[in-house]
């Protein structure tokens, strides 16, 4: 039988691949490749750097399936605190899986267009409209998606808070980050220029740390010895 602090251990790791892909696709990738304002440089820098955008596409599927795992392992490690708050936690992690691998085809499908460029039937202007059409289509599911990226992060939060064996403070932090995903969301839903003002980073900035501190505290520490609280 795995001990809780070899499941900490896997729970830690996961955690680690699921962030390091999500700052490489989310982040890096975007940063080197795509040009939002500029339609036909932007076709131009996905052709030219196809390789690293093949690379995002690959890293964000490994990504993935790290953050469906993760829920399920912590579930083995923190069911026992509030039962009822770990399938909520499960729940709201694992929902966002499928339909972000299904966002992802609007990646796959950008491949295919940048492919079909010499085609004598589609204008260099409409495909490179396209392409740019599909990220930016991407990027709204990405948005939906971070608000169940956020939601998981309450029960999470709740059971770090109540386990008795994990920093009571990170689960504080992780509440809070919650909060800060949803807030996110609505501000860039609801405004057009939202993300122009700044604040986007610093709002999202306890679910950061939180997932951060949480991270690297499995990874290294895994769990406190101290006597489990009663199931509620």
């Amino acid at each position: 039988m795995i001990s809780n602090k070899r499941t900490a251990r896997i729970a830690g790791w996961l955690y680690v691949v699921a962030i390091l892909t999500g700052i490489f696709t989310l982040r890096y990738v975007p940063s080197k490749i795509v040009v939002w304002e500029d339609p036909k440089l932007n076709f131009e820098s996905i052709i030219q750097h196809e390789s690293l955008f093949r690379l995002g596409i690959v890293a964000e599927i490994i990504g993935y399936t790290a953050f469906f795992l993760l829920p399920i392992v912590l579930y083995r490690l923190l069911s026992h605190v509030n039962r009822s708050a770990a399938i909520t936690m499960v729940s709201l992690g694992v929902v966002s899986v499928p339909f972000s691998l299904a966002n992802m085809m609007y990646k796959v499908n950008i491949l295919t267009l940048i492919h079909s460029a010499e085609s004598p039937t589609s204008t260099a202007t409409s495909l490179q409209a396209e392409v740019l059409r599909d990220l930016h289509f991407y990027d709204n599911g990405v948005q939906i998606a971070s608000v169940f990226w956020g939601l998981w992060l309450l029960p999470f939060g709740y059971l770090v808070w109540r386990s008795g064996f994990l920093p009571k403070v990170i689960g504080i932090i992780l509440m809070l980050g919650c909060f800060g995903y949803l807030a996110n969301f609505i501000g860039s839903f609801l405004s057009q220029s939202y993300r122009e003002l700044g604040i986007s980073k610093f709002v999202t900035l306890p679910a950061s740390v939180g997932e951060l501190a949480i991270c690297l505290w499995l990874v290294t520490v895994g769990v406190k010895a101290k006597s489990r609280p009663t199931t509620q």
